[in-house]
């Protein structure tokens, strides 16, 4: 039997089908209104397109509502700010599925419930394409806030765990034959780790601990673009240099151990989603965070005077390899 799609059941009948997914005292007028907060309020933007970030291919729908929530809680977590809401931008074509709508709305509850926040508000319209535009709303003491731009030389960076695994599990869904030489237990570790990342909020519970001072030398950002993307903003916006030892980055061992250690180089500074955490701190307080972040966290190398952020080849002893943004992703 066909599934209605939205085309059948009209705009009215779709939003209250999505309504019971969404914070019931704030639906029903022309915007969303919030309780004034003490706290500093953190606003950020991630847009979703079929085709770029997601397909029926590789990602379910729930993974698709999943996703589209996680990559913005994760810009909050690089913020060190807690998650309050989210509003929802949804264009479709009129050929979609209903039950395709709530079940990307599915996956969206299931990630805030996890983390935090309400659907608070949003929009619908018809389109060619299906996209996503998810806002989300989060909340921060203005002394907690962690900013890009706060690198300095003699720090060391700290990435909050592995990198490289949402990559191998993209290229699992669309090459199913490569898994041949892969454990299942891992297969699905990948897969899982494309299709349902995991905001680093607990992250942002654990920097409570340090002073508000401390914060002032603390900088960070998210890792969603690839942890080379990642180190190359902090440097261009600290206005300094850094050297990674490749003996230290954070790639998964069964990843080297599957594609070589040349692709897995490549997928852990350029693949991209896994939605870490990259911290720039004094070598002090990361060595008592890392106990903490468990083993798949790592110190991956130091903030330098000057601007060129090179990976030092310290297993190979090949020369040092200078980072730019040619391999980084850019959408245009």
């Amino acid at each position: 039997m066909n599934q209605p799609t939205v085309a059948d059941v009209g705009e009215l009948e779709l939003l209250k089908r999505l309504q019971p997914f969404c914070a019931q005292d704030l639906l029903g007028d022309d915007a969303a209104v919030l309780p004034p907060r003490s706290q500093s309020q953190v606003i950020t933007t991630d847009v979703l397109v079929d085709g770029v970030h997601f397909s029926d291919h590789t990602t379910s729908p729930t993974a698709v509502g999943w996703r589209a929530i996680a990559a913005n809680l994760s810009d909050l977590a690089a913020m060190g700010a807690s998650p309050t809401g989210v509003t929802v931008g949804l264009a479709l074509p009129g050929a979609t599925p209903v039950i395709w709508v709530e079940q990307v709305y599915q996956g969206m509850v299931d990630c805030l419930q996890t983390y935090g926040g309400k659907i608070i508000g949003g929009d619908v319209v018809r389109s060619p394409q299906t996209m996503l535009s998810i806002t989300a709303l989060g909340e921060v003491a203005p002394q907690r806030v962690i900013r890009r731009d706060r690198a300095q030389p003699g720090h060391v960076i700290l990435a909050t765990g592995w990198h490289g695994a949402s990559r191998a599990g993209l290229e699992l869904l669309l090459q199913p034959q490569k898994s041949e030489y892969l454990s299942e237990t891992n297969r699905q570790a990948f897969i899982q780790a494309h299709q349902y990342p995991l905001p680093r909020l607990d992250v942002v519970g654990l920097l409570a601990a340090l002073e508000d001072e401390e914060f002032l030398t603390l900088a960070g950002m998210d890792s969603s673009d690839g942890l080379a993307n990642a180190v190359l903003w902090l440097c261009q916006a600290s206005g300094v240099g850094a050297k990674l030892r490749r003996s230290r980055l954070p790639i998964p061992p069964s990843l080297t151990t599957w594609v070589g250690d040349e692709t897995a180089l490549n997928w852990c500074l350029y693949g991209g989603e896994d939605f870490e955490l990259v911290l720039c701190l004094p070598a002090e307080t990361a060595l008592e965070l890392l106990p903490v972040l468990g083993d798949r966290a790592s110190i991956i190398g130091t903030i330098e005077a000057g601007s060129e952020v090179e990976l030092v080849d310290d297993v190979s002893g090949e020369p040092d390899l200078r980072l730019t943004w040619d391999g980084c992703f850019q959408h245009f």
